[in-house]
C-alpha cells in the first residue's frame, strides 16, 4: 500500500473528521483521482515532438497516456479537426497516491526560485489544479534525452465539496502552499 494512503487512513482522515466536525469517515474528504494534461502545439509542424511528450508522460506517470485531439479547426493556428495536439493521464487507486508522494517530495521541490504552490487555484468544488512550466523537474525524465521542454497541468480531484475542505487534505498531504502575508501556518 502507498506510505500517502496509509497516512490518510491513519492520521489525515481523523485530524479531517476533527476539524470539520464529521460523524462518519466516508464523509471526510479524499482524493478521488490526479489528471495530468500536456498540450503540445508544436505538434501540428512536427508530430515527433507529440511522440517523444506521450513517452515522457508514461515514464513520469507509470501509465500509458491517452492522445488527445483537436475538437474543432483554427485556421489561425494551422489546425484541422482530429489532429493529435496533446496527451493525459488519469491516474487513481495506488499510482495516484504514488505519483502525489513524488509529487510533492521530490518534484516540486527542484523547481528554481520555489516559494510554495498558489493557494487560488482551488475552483470552487474542491479540485486543485497546479501548472508546471517544465517537465524536467521529475528526476525519471532524463535531462540529455529531451528535446524540447513543454509543461503540464496537474489536476487534483477530490471529494470534497468547499475549497477549504481540500485545502486542508492537500495541506494535510504535504502540498507547500505559498503563505499569504498574514496566514498562520497550516497544521499537519
Amino acid at each position: 500500500m502507498a506510505r500517502l494512503k496509509n497516512s490518510y487512513a491513519e492520521s489525515i482522515r481523523p485530524q479531517l473528521m476533527k476539524d470539520f466536525g464529521y460523524r462518519n469517515p466516508h464523509e471526510a474528504p479524499r482524493l478521488d483521482k490526479i489528471v495530468v494534461n500536456v498540450g503540445v502545439g508544436e505538434a501540428i509542424d512536427n508530430p515527433k515532438l507529440l511522440d517523444t511528450a506521450v513517452e515522457e508522460l508514461a515514464v513520469i506517470t507509470g501509465q500509458r497516456p491517452m492522445v488527445t485531439r483537436a475538437s474543432k479547426a483554427i485556421s489561425n493556428f494551422k489546425l484541422r479537426e482530429g489532429m493529435a495536439i496533446g496527451a493525459k493521464v488519469t491516474l487513481r487507486g495506488q499510482r495516484m497516491y504514488e505519483f502525489l508522494d513524488r509529487l510533492v517530495n521530490v518534484a516540486i521541490p527542484r523547481i528554481r526560485d520555489f516559494r510554495g504552490v498558489p493557494t487560488r487555484s482551488f475552483d470552487g468544488r474542491g479540485n486543485y489544479t497546479l501548472g508546471i512550466k517544465e517537465q524536467l523537474i521529475f528526476p525519471e525524465v532524463e535531462y540529455d534525452k529531451v528535446e524540447k521542454v513543454h509543461g503540464m497541468d496537474i489536476t487534483i480531484v477530490t471529494t470534497a465539496n468547499r475549497d477549504d475542505e481540500a485545502y486542508a487534505l492537500l495541506a494535510a498531504f504535504g502540498m507547500p502552499f505559498r503563505r499569504r502575508p498574514n496566514q498562520q501556518p497550516v497544521e499537519a
